[in-house]
């Protein structure tokens, strides 16, 4: 049986105790599943009600989580809204049959890859992946920031990295990906690379950003991260260095999708409208989440281009994600995670 399909079915048993608040919520609410975390989602939903009026009951997953619930549901879906989140967990869901197609005022703006050519997803952020590194790690072991794929590779870093674990973290489905991508596709040299970088890894976390605070704090040495949440780290005073490898590394569109089936699918479609649009992505910066606007009419803050300028970023083939992640995931699952 598949990973995604035991772990689907796993919570078609909790889902019903864990969602009574969701349940409970008035008919004129809209219930969303953010795979954004907390303090990144709430900002924008509490904009969206100040200019709608319309509150957001919301839960909040890791990508892995977030989709399998949502398959789990399916015949009686318990959410309007899958908020955030890189786009091939979205790419994954269009497999499954659980979004239903809508287009809002801003999707013909958009850049191709910032949407689903059928409205089943539409891109609300970008966000690339960085290196991130403790700086007194740094200066102990006398090394420069890693600017190669294969400096995360020495051993000074051994059992010192921390990143997400790809069963449950879209931002380790992205990380994968770049490797792949790095290595032109091919599979095998990149689940090579991936078996020596395991060497060096001390654990993988459930949700992308659990490792930036041992990072931050010293416990780990660095770590492969979204640079939303690495910003967040060094904004919030810890001493971490963050870099880009020269080979490139991915950037995954965030998305927005409606479920198909959604309860109260007109307020479902006027939080995509908000989302989308530059009265959502200009308040980004203004709530210091680092993420790059989707929406063209929109510029990057300032300090976050600086830290993107020269960086090779390419952007994750969300079709071919979408169509390999439930195999690369297994496969990085029997082949990655035990190897020591």
């Amino acid at each position: 049986m598949g990973l995604l399909r035991r772990a689907t079915l796993a919570l078609a048993g909790v889902v019903a105790g864990s969602i009574v608040s969701l349940a409970a919520a008035s008919a004129a609410d809209l219930n969303v599943y953010t795979i954004w975390p907390e303090n990144y989602a709430r900002p924008m939903f509490q904009e969206f009600e100040k200019q709608t009026g319309i509150k957001v009951n919301f839960l909040r997953f890791s990508s892995g989580e977030a989709l399998a619930r949502v398959i789990a549901e399916k015949n009686n879906p318990r959410i309007d809204v899958l908020f955030g989140g890189p786009v091939e967990t979205f790419a994954a869901g269009i497999k499954e049959g659980i979004f239903e197609p809508y287009k809002s005022p801003s999707f013909a703006k958009l850049p191709a890859r910032f949407k689903h050519a059928d409205g089943q997803w539409t891109a609300i952020a970008d966000d690339p992946l960085v290196f991130m590194t403790n700086a007194a790690f740094l200066k102990a072991n006398n090394l420069q920031p890693p600017a190669s794929w294969n400096d995360l590779l020495n051993p000074a870093y051994k059992n010192g990295l921390q990143m997400a674990d790809a069963r449950t973290s879209g931002t380790a489905v992205t990380r994968i990906f770049s490797v792949l991508e790095v290595n032109e596709r091919n599979e095998d040299k990149a689940f090579a690379y991936l078996k020596k970088l395991r060497q060096n890894v001390q654990v993988y976390t459930k949700s992308g950003g659990g490792g930036t605070l041992p990072v931050g704090l010293g416990q780990a040495a660095g770590g492969i991260f979204f640079i939303v949440d690495a910003l967040e780290t060094k904004a919030k005073g810890y001493d971490v260095v963050v870099s880009f490898p020269k080979e490139g590394i991915g950037t995954s569109a965030e998305a927005i999708a409606l479920i198909k089936g959604a309860k109260n699918p007109e307020s479902a479609k006027k939080l995509i409208d908000f989302a989308t649009s530059p009265a959502m992505q200009s308040k980004l910066a203004e709530h210091k989440v680092n993420f790059v606007p989707a929406n063209p009419e929109v510029k990057t803050d300032p300090a976050l281009a600086e830290v993107l300028k020269g960086a090779r970023i390419f952007p994750i083939d969300d079709d071919y994600a979408g169509a390999n992640r439930k195999r690369i995931i297994e496969r990085w699952v029997k082949e990655i995670l035990p190897a020591q």
